[in-house]
């Protein structure tokens, strides 16, 4: 069956993983309060979903500031890092190999999600038309219209970039096996790639090489702080729109960061096709193709995929390993479902965000 082409082992960066299925980053909001801290439920939920090739965690604020809805996890304190050892130790239990992302929303967020009720930030003073989830000070929680951030100073984007670097020593504490930095999906360094959320006049803004320098400084820190860049991922979602940003010139802007990318030896570039509606975007299959020609390392692909379009994918060529989201939420063991061509189970779109173990640990396997 083409299938089994997903089931196939790879190296990747410094793993050797069993098959090319990946576990995409999926936002669960359940982390543990007070302090955003992930619990024992988290740790059986992606345990369960072992048998993935890679997991890739729900992306997790690398600092306070980086919060844009309640109950996300953190890596910016010892009670989270501890919270994650426990997921880290189910997980390599259980077979798994795991990499954390690591996640500032930047804009995307309110100050009742910011340390002493400050101002979001972003690269500009641009309001996003879009929704973060507060919890209001009688704890009421509920989706909220995006706050008008300040504009970072020049100054405060060295700190920005040691945030990154201390979320990922402290995912190493907590025993990921690496990281993907988070630069897609209109959330901060994605706001910085793109130009329509980008309108800065120092050296962060302006031209391309301007409003991709941060994506590579950060990417150079997270590098160093790892000591293997096999141990690297990064997210990119060309074309999206979700969150408010758009580009462009998203074919100019996403292949001079590839190329950038060459140099850097990373375990991957994970490339996410706007679909979150469950539609197409017209023109991102072509985009796709080319720079999946300007990019000669190991990529990614995420988007809606079935077991069909996955093998297909493979077996052009146009990716090495394969991500699903929605279809790991309601199958934990969605690779024994797809080496079987059995049905999957369908996903309980109210239990998403929020709660506890109902539609989280408790979707039947196959046995």
């Amino acid at each position: 069956m083409p299938q089994n082409l997903m089931l196939k082992p790879i190296t990747l960066g410094s793993l050797e993983l069993p098959n090319r299925i990946v576990m995409a980053p999926l936002t669960r909001q359940r982390a543990l309060q007070p302090g955003n801290v992930p619990g024992p439920l988290s740790a059986e939920y992606y345990a369960q979903r072992a048998n993935a090739g890679l997991i890739i965690s729900e992306a997790t604020q690398v600092c306070p500031e980086g919060q844009g809805y309640a109950w996300t996890p953190g890596i910016h304190s010892q009670e989270q890092v501890e919270g994650w050892k426990q997921v880290t130790a189910k997980v390599h239990a259980a077979g798994g190999r795991i990499f954390m992302q690591l996640w500032h929303v930047g804009r995307i967020s309110h100050p009742l999600l910011q340390p002493n009720g400050a101002d979001p930030v972003a690269p500009s003073a641009i309001q996003a038309q879009a929704d973060c989830f507060v919890v209001d000070p009688d704890g009421t929680p509920h989706k909220e219209r995006t706050a008008m951030p300040r504009a970072l100073e020049s100054a405060e984007i060295a700190g920005v970039i040691e945030s990154y670097r201390s979320g990922t020593a402290n995912a190493l504490e907590a025993g990921f096996d690496g990281v993907e930095v988070h630069a897609a999906n209109g959330y901060l360094l994605d706001q910085f790639l793109c130009s329509n959320s980008n309108q800065r006049t120092d050296n962060y803004g302006g031209s391309l090489e301007n409003r991709v320098r941060l994506v590579l400084e950060v990417l150079d820190a997270v590098i160093a702080q790892t000591g293997d860049s096999g141990r690297v991922g990064l997210r990119l979602s060309p074309m999206g729109t979700f969150n408010d940003v758009d580009d462009a010139n998203p074919l100019d802007t996403f292949s001079y960061l590839l190329e950038q990318l060459k140099s850097k030896n990373l375990a991957y570039v994970h490339v996410n096709k706007p679909d979150w509606a469950g539609g197409t975007y017209e023109g991102f299959d072509e985009l796709y193709q080319q720079l999946r020609k300007v990019y000669p390392g190991t990529m990614i692909h995420c988007g809606g995929h079935t077991p069909e379009s996955a093998a297909s994918t493979l077996a052009n060529g146009d990716a090495d390993l394969i991500a699903f989201g929605r279809g790991y939420i309601a199958n934990p063991d969605l690779v024994a479902r797809i080496a079987a061509g059995a049905e999957w189970n369908k996903l309980d779109a109210s239990t998403l965000y929020g709660g506890g173990a109902k539609g989280y640990t408790d979707y039947p396997t196959l046995d």
